[in-house]
């Protein structure tokens, strides 16, 4: 049985990682921790186990093999650390630090301990996304050309448990807004799909509608080594109808992922052939935590040594590199290369 800790008990925490933690038969939550100690104290009296106001104390329970680090973003590099030198596996919310750096010291932290580090980018493990990278693989797209690519929702106040107030519109403690909580997810899902990672990027950054300090609407132009050029949108004004969706193109045809309500995977061959699938739902903020979304069951598949943990610290690098370039190419009107 591996025993786990959950530090930070918001939303993401109540919606995604105690239930499926909870969910799992060789899982169980020994304890919470939260800076606002009711929390943590609501979750201890839920599900049982103990509850700490501070992390360093969680962290000193040697029975814990494993934590989530659900907490605001400029704490995860510290606490993931932290805990990899405490001996502890990580799973770290995306995205996964506020600097290049931060990213590196985790990877490192975690190489010098033999301990799993995973990022909580979970759109790896969308029933459709899987589907797709294997037909790509296969040669279903032929040479691929272009994509674009979108995350959009109305914004964190209606799913974060401090509403309004949330720190996600906090640049101290965010550092980035729509790119970092739903652009680096696509940035990861097309480097995962296509099989290599971004080269360049241009950006243009705005914040539109929220009172923030952070970004809230953003469209990147990206390319990769192969030349394989595409859009990605990521942002909180998109009011009404969330949008979570990918399409590829090819000179076999076009994969439209998750555009369709009923069909989730949709390939369009050159001679006009269509192949609709209706495979699970991508998880959204109004499933009501009902998605389960797969990131748990790698993780303990991981720690068991059943498969490589996926995505990695030096994915989760990968993708914050491109997010980081973005925020330098809207500021200075360039194109910037992405290393």
């Amino acid at each position: 049985m591996i025993k786990v800790g959950v530090i930070g008990c918001g939303s993401i925490a109540t919606h995604r990682h105690i239930p499926e933690y909870l969910n799992h038969e060789d899982v169980e939550v020994v304890a919470f921790c939260d800076i606002e100690k009711k929390r943590s104290d609501e979750c201890a009296s839920l599900f049982g186990g103990a509850s700490y106001q501070h992390y360093e104390d969680l962290l000193k329970d040697e029975t814990i093999d494993a934590v989530s680090i659900c907490t605001p973003n400029y704490l995860h590099a510290k606490m993931s650390v932290d805990a990899l030198n405490a001996g502890k596996h990580v799973l770290c919310e995306k995205p996964m630090a506020t600097s290049l750096e931060e990213a590196q010291a985790m990877i490192d932290a975690s190489n010098q301990n033999n301990k799993l580090l995973m990022i909580g980018q979970n759109q790896r493990f969308t029933e459709a996304h899987i589907e797709a990278k294997a037909a790509i693989e296969k040669g279903l797209l032929g040479k691929i050309y272009s994509f674009k690519t979108s995350f959009g929702h109305g914004g964190p106040e209606g799913w974060s448990v401090d509403g309004a107030n949330s720190w996600f519109f906090d640049k101290e403690r965010a550092f980035i807004g729509a790119m970092g909580d739903l652009g680096v997810h696509k940035v990861d899902l097309m480097h995962y799909l296509l099989g290599e990672t971004f080269t360049h990027v241009s950006a243009m950054i705005e914040t539109s509608a929220k009172v923030a300090t952070v970004d809230d609407n953003a469209v990147l132009i990206l390319k990769t080594k192969s030349g394989i050029i595409g859009t990605l949108s990521a942002s909180w004004v998109y009011n009404g109808e969330e949008d979570n969706s990918t399409i590829i193109y090819g000179e076999k045809g076009i994969l439209k992922l998750n555009t369709d309500p009923e069909y989730s995977y949709i390939f369009i061959s050159v001679d006009g052939e269509v192949e609709k699938r209706a495979l699970g739902k991508i998880q959204t903020n109004d499933d009501g935590g009902q998605t389960n979304t797969g990131t748990i069951d790698h993780f303990v598949s991981a720690i068991q040594g059943k498969n490589e943990i996926s995505p990695n610290g030096a994915a989760g690098l990968a993708s914050l590199s491109v997010i980081i370039k973005a925020l330098q190419s809207a500021q200075k009107q360039t194109i910037e290369e992405v290393k």
